[in-house]
C-alpha cells in the first residue's frame, strides 16, 4: 500500500462530508433506482463525482467501483481498485437521521489495505490500514471480548432472527440494529457491539471498509459460512457477512443453521 493511500481515503472523506451537509435529506432531488435498488439522492451524485475524479486523479492506476458508478470489467485487470459507497444509509439521509456514512476503501489484489468509514454529522471517523490497526478519531479501537451469544448484543435486521436460520431457533443474543452496514461494522470495531450477521447478498461497497476496520481491531469478518472475504469480484456481492470479537463470531458461526 502507498504510504499516503490512508491519508488520501481521509481528506476525501472529510470532503465528502462537507459536500453532502450542504443537502438537506428531506429536500434533496431523489430518484428510484431501477429494479428496486433503492433511491438515489443528488447528494449521493455530487459525492461521488467529487470522489471519482479526486481519487483518480492521484491514483489514475487505481481501478474504481462505487455504487453510484456504471460498473466496468476495466477494474477486475487493475491489482488496486477504490471501493466506494459514496453515501451508505440513503434512506437515513433523506429521512435527517445522523447515522449515515461515507465508505471508502482500497483492495490490492482483493484484499482491502486502506479503508475508511467517516459519519459527518456525528464526526465519527473510523479508520484502517493493513497492519496498521484501527482507529476512531485517532483513538484505537479493539473488538469485543464478550463471550456467549447470551451476553453478546448484535447487530442485525428483524428478518435475521427468524428461527428458519438458526441451528435451534432463536439465537439468544439481544438484537440492535443501525441502517449503516459501513457503520455497523465500524461499531463492531469499536467493540460497542458484540457482533454484526447479515445474510443477504451484500455489495461490496457497503462492506470493504467496515472490514479491515473489525479485522484490524482484532475481530473476524468473513462471509456467512465462515469463507474470508475477497473483494474487486466480477459480481461485486459477497455471500452474506458475520462480524465480531474472535469469540462471537465463532458462536454466530456454529448457530447459523446450514444455508
Amino acid at each position: 500500500m502507498p504510504v499516503h493511500d490512508l491519508a488520501l481515503l481521509i481528506d476525501c472523506a472529510r470532503k465528502a462530508g462537507q459536500i453532502a451537509t450542504t443537502f438537506t435529506g428531506e429536500t434533496a432531488k431523489r430518484w428510484d433506482k431501477p429494479g428496486g435498488a433503492g433511491p438515489v439522492t443528488e447528494a449521493d451524485l455530487a459525492v461521488n463525482a467529487m470522489l471519482h475524479e479526486t481519487l483518480l486523479t492521484a491514483r489514475p492506476n487505481y481501478g474504481w467501483l462505487s455504487e453510484e458508478s456504471d460498473d466496468s470489467a476495466k477494474r477486475l485487470d487493475q491489482s488496486h481498485v477504490f471501493i466506494i459507497d459514496p453515501i451508505d444509509g440513503t434512506r437515513s439521509f433523506i429521512e435527517g437521521s445522523d447515522t449515515w456514512s461515507h465508505s471508502l476503501a482500497i483492495a490490492r489484489n482483493g484484499q482491502i489495505t486502506a479503508a475508511v468509514v467517516f459519519l459527518p454529522i456525528l464526526d465519527r471517523l473510523f479508520a484502517a490500514s493493513l497492519g496498521g490497526g484501527a482507529t476512531l478519531n485517532d483513538q484505537t479501537i479493539v473488538a469485543s471480548t464478550t463471550q456467549g451469544l447470551t451476553n453478546a448484543t448484535v447487530l442485525a435486521t428483524k428478518p435475521v432472527m427468524a428461527d428458519q436460520f438458526w441451528r435451534q431457533g432463536d439465537p439468544g443474543f439481544k438484537r440492535a440494529h443501525r441502517p449503516s452496514l459501513a457503520y455497523r461494522l465500524g461499531l463492531v470495531g469499536q467493540g460497542r457491539f458484540d457482533g454484526m450477521v447479515t445474510l443477504r447478498k451484500s455489495w461490496e461497497w457497503d462492506i470493504a471498509a467496515g472490514a479491515l476496520i473489525v479485522t484490524e481491531a482484532g475481530g473476524l469478518c468473513t462471509d456467512k459460512t465462515g469463507a474470508p472475504l475477497r473483494f474487486n469480484n466480477p459480481d461485486p456481492r459477497l455471500n452474506g457477512v458475520l462480524a465480531g470479537g474472535v469469540s462471537i463470531h465463532a458462536d454466530l458461526l456454529s448457530s447459523l443453521a446450514p444455508a
